[in-house]
């Protein structure tokens, strides 16, 4: 890979949000309020996490294929979930080219199924990997996912830049697989998201490798966003030419 990318892009925006299944604080179900905070946004990548798609007519039904045809990009599906009324979990909606897409099972035991969803996507005419993933209740179940998502993380060159989004349930600091991620991924901001009418707790995640090329995290706080989810969403801003230096560059 070269020290820089073939185009000078600035950066690139990615989001992570746990939509809840499109259902706010007033137990509404609103796909198009999701829609318009993925507006506000304004993101080339978004990582989502409760998407419920289920098939018929009404307007709550296929949440995905909505997310992407009113934001004109490409869905990619992770869905784990396969209930009788449709399937739930996972996706990422995107205007960056989609190279590849994995879809890594993550299930632990007796618990909910879990995953990941690993694609490429060309950035600045370069692939990037990202996972999106959605952690279990456990903390023990976390750090086996965590420790299952990382083994496939091998499987790639260390120099290939990769992002890592979602909502990994996990807020106590001095956990195990905290600290593990503190060695791969650095200390990016880990901003409180959730609840989000009054959030104290940081359970979403974005973090990058190279580490130097994440500029920033933060929550998105607006009236809208603070009743379309239980979640908040969390917005990281990529410098697109750190993202593809070398470590030795650093």
């Amino acid at each position: 890979m070269a020290a820089t990318p073939r185009q000078a892009a600035a950066t690139l925006a990615v989001a992570s949000y746990n939509i809840h299944s499109g259902v706010g604080l007033d137990r509404r179900c609103s796909a198009g309020r999701i829609v318009s905070v993925l507006k506000e946004l304004d993101c080339d990548l978004y990582a989502l996490q409760e998407v419920d798609n289920q098939p018929g007519d009404h307007e709550e039904s296929m949440q995905l294929e909505r997310f992407a045809r009113e934001l004109n990009m490409q869905a990619v599906p992770g869905l784990r979930i396969v209930r009788h009324t449709g399937e739930y979990g996972n996706a990422i909606v995107t205007r960056l080219p989609v190279l590849s897409v994995r879809r890594h099972d993550l299930s632990h035991s007796w618990f909910e199924p879990r995953g990941a969803l690993d694609v490429q996507v060309e950035v600045a005419g370069w692939p990037v990997r990202v996972i999106a993933t959605h952690f279990g209740l456990s903390r023990n179940e976390r750090l086996v996912q965590w420790r299952a998502l990382m083994s496939h993380l091998t499987e790639a060159s260390p120099e290939l830049p990769t992002l890592l989004l979602g909502d990994i349930n996990e807020w106590y600091r001095s956990s195990t697989m905290l600290r593990e991620a503190r060695r791969t991924f650095g200390e990016p901001p880990t901003p409180a998201e959730f609840p989000s009418f009054a959030p104290f707790l940081s359970l979403s995640r974005i973090w990058v490798r190279p580490s130097a090329a994440l500029l920033s995290v933060s929550a998105h706080r607006s009236a809208l966003s603070r009743r379309a989810s239980d979640h908040l969403p969390i917005r990281g801003v990529i410098d697109i030419a750190r993202l593809f230096r070398r470590p030795e560059a650093e």
